[in-house]
């Protein structure tokens, strides 16, 4: 949930005050403000974390067809770098836009595109990735407890008398769950990310320890979990659909290229 600078009044005193002030300020569209982004940039996420989640297996595996746990967590890690490469921008991109209130004074960006403009206006490529050290905070131990969870409650969920195949029931309940404790393991550094990102330039002069020490001082430790409910209720749904949809792609490819 965006915050203004410690310091200042908090534009927003939770998830039902959040949604009341967005729509009264600007109609129901203003609850995707700053998604362009990131929706132009789920295909080609997910399709590098996939890869990258691959690749780490045939790297950190002894036993491609015998993944150990730790083995499926150092995968899942290294998939986070993969996707930090193209997240780490479009996040940027995303908070300052989601902050920006058209209650609270001129409208300063326009849209995304505009967003990255003057970012690079001010400070070139470094601006635009502005937090990415964050992003890979966040993004590679909880990538790594994303996959794990999946393959493990996949494990727990198998029938050995059914070929070992998971249903569409269990496989949607494996990927809901793996999005679930991804997101208890990325809420923290994610509310650090995007207090850094949609920061002005300075506030905090030694990056994320400036936001964490800052943070902790001034609201305690649960602000690190603000925003939590409503990051809860997307996490189940959407990555229940993700995880179906990569077996279901899985499946579609080895029948249609067996010899892939």
């Amino acid at each position: 949930m965006p915050h203004v600078r410690a310091g200042s009044t908090p534009l927003y005193y939770g998830t039902v005050d959040c949604i009341k002030k967005t729509v009264a300020a600007d109609g129901i569209l203003g609850l995707y403000k700053g998604m362009a982004v990131p929706v132009a940039g789920v295909a080609p996420v997910f399709a590098t974390c996939f890869f990258g989640y691959n690749l780490g297996k045939k790297i950190f595996a002894k036993d491609p067809m015998n993944l150990r746990k730790h083995e499926l967590l150092l995968a899942g890690m290294f998939s986070g770098i993969f996707t930090t490469a193209i997240l780490a921008p479009g996040e940027r991109i995303k908070c300052l836009l989601q902050v920006q209130s058209n209650s609270c004074g001129p409208v300063k960006y326009k849209g995304p595109a505009d967003v990255f403009r003057q970012l690079y206006r001010e400070g070139g490529l470094r601006s635009i990735y502005k937090g990415t050290a964050a992003t890979l905070l966040r993004d590679i131990p909880s990538s790594g407890v994303y996959f794990l969870t999946y393959e493990w409650i996949k494990e727990l969920l198998r029938n050995p008398y059914a070929n070992n195949e998971l249903g569409v029931g269990k496989t949607l309940f494996a990927g809901g769950m793996a999005g679930v404790f991804n997101w208890v393991v990325a809420i923290p550094p994610d509310v650090l990310k995007s207090r850094l990102q949609s920061a002005p330039e300075g506030t905090y002069p030694n990056g994320i320890r400036s936001v964490f020490s800052e943070l902790i001082a001034r609201e305690g430790f649960f602000a690190l979990y603000r925003g939590v409910t409503p990051v809860m209720l997307r996490a189940f749904p959407a990555n229940a659909a993700c995880f179906l949809g990569y077996e279901v792609a899985l499946k579609f490819l080895d029948y249609a290229f067996p010899n892939l």
